[in-house]
């Protein structure tokens, strides 16, 4: 879907711009490649620079309750410098690297409900126009479907994710939010915890795997968040018994009693446990989505194609909206 303007900075006349994204779901830390067509107006004008921003819909808390609102986490100039004539059309390729904290989008092909895009920022002669959106798909890294792909096999099921705005203390966080992926838990488990919330923090080494559990209160004790940090290396991740591992880490939790602590340095080498705290934490209402957990792991079911509707809806409805604002 592309979602294309005129430069409404130029009024009637002026040049067009509309990228287009090469097909196919992208990964953290990958490449993101495409064109930006342009096409000239009634007269030429003077193209300064092709800028592209990465945005993602978040969600944050403030005295006055929890808002939604537009966090950008990229941007990129892919070209500048040239006059387009009236009625040219110009195409200029582009690729770029995405964060490798970049939120995933989708799994095994299904949407998660982040809302994630690409606009494209047009320079003309000194005004700047949000000329372009297009929406982003992002696939999992291997150990991130590796980790999800054992929490299913262990009984855990997907209920939502969202994007938290806030940083999570103790950890190598980059970007202003993280991603949260809220699970169902096990029936083994449910005794021991109400939710299982799982962050992902790549970097080009390896990546920290961050598990929070909502534990249940007891006759004489308050409910209470256990949080444990382990950190993975993306070598290797295909050789590992995942299954194991995450096991392991699920009955660590289960026995923690959820007391923080800082957390071990960063090693990309091998796993790690330790616990770390919020900065800034909700947990955040269902998307739609719902999760069959079996043996072949999570697998993402949609209910009765909510999410996919509404994800695709939102991309431009929620962004334009955002534009609308930065314009009033």
């Amino acid at each position: 879907m592309v979602f294309k303007k005129l430069l409404g900075s130029l009024g009637v006349g002026g040049p067009t711009v509309d990228t287009v994204l090469d097909p196919g779901a992208v990964r953290p830390g990958g490449s993101l490649t495409g064109q930006v067509h342009l096409k000239g107006g009634s007269a030429d004008f003077d193209i300064e620079q092709i800028t592209l921003e990465l945005v993602a819909r978040v969600e944050a808390e403030d005295d006055g309750g929890e808002a939604e609102g537009v966090a950008g986490f990229g941007r990129f100039t892919v070209a500048g410098g040239f006059r387009l004539a009236a009625g040219e059309q110009r195409s200029v390729p582009f690729t770029v690297a995405l964060p490798w904290e970049t939120p995933i989008t989708q799994l095994y092909g299904q949407a998660l409900g982040i809302v994630l895009g690409v606009r494209t920022e047009l320079a003309v002669a000194g005004a700047n126009d949000k000329g372009d959106l297009d929406p982003l798909t992002v696939a999992p890294l291997p150990v991130q479907e590796a980790v999800l792909e054992a929490l299913g096999r262990l009984g855990f099921a997907f209920k939502s994710a969202d994007l938290e705005y806030g940083h999570i203390r103790g950890t190598g966080q980059q970007l202003p939010f993280y991603q949260e992926i809220e699970l169902a838990p096990a029936p083994q488990y449910t005794h021991a915890m109400l939710e299982l919330e799982v962050t992902f923090l790549a970097n080009p080494g390896g990546m920290e795997v961050v598990l929070e559990a909502d534990k249940p209160g007891g006759f004489f004790s308050s409910g209470h968040d256990a949080v444990n940090r382990h950190v993975v290396s993306h070598d290797g991740a295909d050789q590992r018994d995942w299954n194991s591992v995450v096991d392991a880490w699920i009955r660590q939790i289960v026995a923690s009693n959820g007391h923080h602590s800082a957390p071990a340095p960063y090693e990309h080498a091998d796993t790690h446990g330790g616990h770390y705290s919020h900065g800034h934490h909700r947990s955040g209402p269902g998307m739609g989505t719902a999760v069959a957990a079996g043996a072949a792991g999570l697998a993402v079911g949609v209910a009765g194609g909510f999410v996919a509707a509404e994800v695709v809806d939102e991309v431009g409805d929620f962004f334009e909206g955002d534009d609308e604002g930065d314009q009033g």
